[in-house]
């Protein structure tokens, strides 16, 4: 997500290293045996609009348009900015997560205050995982550039999203443009307002609704796939460029479900819980400042491509709040 990108920068800032490798990976999802792959597209694809990553909203004379985004550099991105460069020249504004200035604020704050990411006492990861898990989170974070002496000192919730990101990727996340970035780049050239959908401390306050044991809890599953980092990279990114963001969710209720101790009831907590910090609350807050900028004409929403699908998805919101849906060529 970009938030993180903006977090690993601030921290590098700290650190003064780098994450080096070369991202390679299979699709894990085309390896499943086919009757669990069907059944994932399934569950997918029963949810409200589940593919596409380009979209329009209408209400009157009110326009939308809506993109779904990949937030680290990929060659294929090049192609989708072809598609949008035209959507953009119609629009007003442009409408992001975060934008540079919020951008810069948290990584302002980050960096004249480590304490939002680091607890100098120590964070208590080091008793809280079993001393193998302890280990292999060692190794993890130092293949992120981390050292071991950072680790344990790091909140769980910035672990748990270093930890998404496998080390191949983060110095793209951190400095490389995604799809957010191009789209930035774009709209400052023409002069268009970027307007931000949240507050730069967005990040700090994703994981206030999760307690410790459930940030662990997070940081145990991550340990248990970090073998397959960049298969799940490859596996997010084939899925994005389909159109089959909505995969990517079910897949994770799929790997959640397989891990060691799992129940059906309590993944299902788990993700509902997740889902609600992550995603769907956020999506409720953004649909106030995208009715707002559509005030003063056609606009362009570019966020995180699983924000757009599901019940309590941007698109499901706008169309109750009138708003006519309509998929765009991808």
């Amino acid at each position: 997500m970009r938030i993180l990108s903006v977090c690993f920068l601030a921290l590098n800032l700290l650190l003064a290293t780098h994450a080096q490798a070369q991202c390679t990976g299979i699709n894990l999802i085309e390896t499943l045996p086919t009757a669990k792959r069907d059944a994932l597209y399934a569950a997918a694809h029963a949810e409200p609009f589940a593919t596409g990553n380009l979209w329009q909203a209408t209400r009157g004379d009110q326009t939308l348009y809506l993109t779904g985004t990949f937030h680290l550099d990929d060659p294929r991105l090049d192609a989708a900015m072809t598609r949008l460069a035209p959507v953009l020249a119609q629009s007003k504004s442009l409408l992001v997560e975060a934008g540079p200035e919020e951008e810069a604020a948290l990584q302002a704050q980050l960096a004249s205050n480590p304490a939002q990411m680091m607890d100098m006492a120590g964070s208590g990861l080091e008793t809280a995982l079993a001393p193998a898990e302890w280990d292999k989170l060692k190794a993890a974070m130092l293949q992120r550039g981390i050292p071991s002496s950072i680790t344990g000192k790091l909140r769980p919730w910035f672990v748990s999203m270093m930890l998404a990101i496998p080390p191949c990727a983060l110095q793209t996340a951190a400095m490389a443009g995604g799809l957010d970035k191009r789209l930035m780049a774009d709209a400052a050239s023409r002069g268009l307002p970027i307007i931000a959908l949240e507050p730069f401390d967005t990040a700090l306050k994703l994981f206030d609704g999760l307690s410790l044991e459930e940030q662990i809890t997070m940081i145990r599953n991550a340990l248990q796939v970090e073998d397959q980092a960049g298969d799940f990279l490859a596996t997010t990114a084939d899925a994005y460029f389909a159109g089959e963001s909505r995969l990517i969710w079910e897949y994770s209720h799929l790997i959640a479900n397989e891990m060691p101790g799992a129940t059906a009831e309590k993944t299902e907590a788990d993700m509902a819980k997740a889902e609600g910090s992550l995603m769907t609350g956020r999506n409720r807050e953004w649909i106030a400042k995208i009715e707002q900028a559509l005030g003063d004409g056609p606009a362009l929403a570019a966020f995180g491509a699983l924000h757009l699908s599901g019940k309590e998805g941007v698109l499901a919101l706008l169309e109750k709040r009138g708003f006519t849906i309509t998929a765009l060529p991808n």
